[in-house]
C-alpha cells in the first residue's frame, strides 16, 4: 500500500471506517493501530484457503439462486468478483459450510501476500493505492497450472480467461535453465 488519501475535515468517515473495520471481524491489535496507533488504513480483505475454494463457489452459487440469478456454466462466482461477502454471508458461510477466512487491515506501507488460489476480497477503506503482483513459487505451481486450466473454462469475453500467470512459460524456462546449467558443467560432474 503505497499511498492512503484521507480526506480532511470529515470526521464521521473515520467513524465510518471504525465500523467497517470491527464488522469485518478484524482483530483488536488491529483496532488499536487505527484508533491509538493513528496509522492510515487503506483496505480491508478477506481471505480464504485454497482448499476452501469449492465450498465457497458452491456457497455462492446457491446464494445466487435464492436470489433468482441465474448460474451460467462459463461463468465462476469466485472469478467473476461479482459477490462480497458482507458479515452475513460471512457468517452463514462458516455456519453452513465450516468455512472461515482472515481479516487483514493493509494499512499504508502493508504488504499482503495472498497464497496461490486462496479466494479473497478487499474492501477500499479510503482511497488508496496498491501495488500487486503475481508471481509463482515453486511449491505453488503444480496450483497455478491448475487455476490456468479453471480460467480456459471462463467464457472467452471474461477477464480472467487469459492465462495471466504464464505457468506454462515458468516451467519451461526453468526446465530450460536446469538443463543448460547442467550442460554447462558436465564435464566436472562426470569426473570421479
Amino acid at each position: 500500500m503505497v499511498y492512503v488519501g484521507i480526506p480532511k475535515g470529515q470526521a464521521d468517515q473515520e467513524e465510518e471506517v471504525l465500523k467497517t473495520i470491527q464488522d469485518g471481524d478484524s482483530d483488536e491489535l488491529t483496532i488499536k493501530r487505527f484508533t491509538e496507533g493513528r496509522e492510515k488504513p487503506g483496505a480491508l480483505w478477506h481471505i480464504y484457503a485454497a482448499k476452501d475454494t469449492e465450498k465457497i463457489r458452491e456457497f455462492l452459487k446457491k446464494v445466487a439462486e435464492e436470489q433468482g440469478q441465474d448460474n451460467p456454466v462459463d461463468h465462476d462466482p469466485i472469478h467473476d468478483q461479482s459477490w462480497y461477502l458482507d458479515r452475513p454471508l460471512r457468517k452463514r458461510l462458516h455456519q453452513e459450510y465450516g468455512v472461515q477466512g482472515w481479516a487483514i487491515v493493509q494499512f499504508l506501507g502493508d504488504v499482503v501476500f495472498i497464497p496461490a488460489g486462496a479466494p479473497h476480497q478487499v474492501h477500499n477503506l479510503y482511497s488508496c493505492i496498491k501495488v500487486a503482483e503475481d508471481f509463482v513459487s515453486p511449491e505453488h505451481v503444480k496450483h497455478c497450472f491448475w487455476l490456468t486450466q479453471e480460467f480456459r473454462y471462463l467464457s472467452h469475453t471474461h477477464t480472467n480467461h487469459e492465462d495471466k500467470l504464464q505457468v506454462k512459460n515458468v516451467i519451461y524456462h526453468a526446465v530450460k535453465d536446469a538443463v543448460g546449467i547442467l550442460r554447462a558443467n558436465e564435464c566436472s560432474l562426470s569426473r570421479p
